[in-house]
């Protein structure tokens, strides 16, 4: 996989991992410097998708409609990202690891962590949407106790408001995280108070 690294200069192979998950039709170089006003008690992974995008870029999976992801194409990328997190280079054997995702991104990290929760210590989950039907995986209690910051911005029209409203209730309703929600006066886009709230979200657990 192509990945862009931020390490802090006292790095080790203990020090937490925060992977970024780019949008559709971006690269590994989207948000890697967002890297920039967060914690610097972490280690900061950017990593491409795998799935070249229609009009440039690359993309986490096949769609069938706007945020609907084919499952077989999702099921691909999970297999492909699973496989980079286990190599021991990367270390999430032995550190926590947490996800970053932001539009399809989202989809992925959340995809991701259905798929297999216990891997994460948490996620960022931003202006985006959750698979919940492109995921063969039981759904209550699935991300028990797991730490989750979601947030998107109030004039955002990019994901579909159906999807928008059934991920937002299954995180508030069922999904058991310890769920941080918050919105932003923005459309699609990660704002600096947004930035600065998720910096906050991630120096708690440093």
């Amino acid at each position: 996989m192509i990945v862009v690294w931020r390490r802090p200069a006292k790095a080790g192979a203990t020090t937490p991992l925060v992977v970024f998950l780019h949008g559709r039709g971006a690269d590994e170089n989207d948000l890697i410097d967002l890297a920039d006003g967060l914690p610097n008690a972490y280690t900061y992974a950017s990593v491409r998708a795998p799935v070249r995008a229609e009009f440039g870029g690359y993309t986490w999976f096949r769609n069938r409609g706007i945020a609907l992801p084919v499952p077989e194409s999702l099921r691909e990328s999970i297999a492909g990202f699973r496989a980079w997190l286990d190599d021991p280079g990367i270390g999430c054997a032995t550190r926590p690891c947490y996800l970053f995702g932001f539009s399809a991104g989202m989809m992925m990290a959340s995809a991701l962590l259905l798929d297999d929760p216990q891997r994460f210590a948490g996620a960022v989950l931003l202006s985006g949407a959750i698979p919940l039907d492109a995921i063969d995986a039981p759904l209550d209690g699935r991300f028990a106790a797991l730490p989750i910051f979601y947030a998107r911005g109030t004039y955002d029209d990019v994901i579909p408001q159906h999807l928008v409203t059934q991920s937002e209730r299954y995180l508030r309703e069922r999904s058991g995280a310890d769920l941080t929600v918050h919105t932003y006066p923005h459309e699609h886009s990660i704002s600096n108070r947004e930035l600065e709230d998720i910096a906050d979200w991630f120096s708690a657990r440093a």
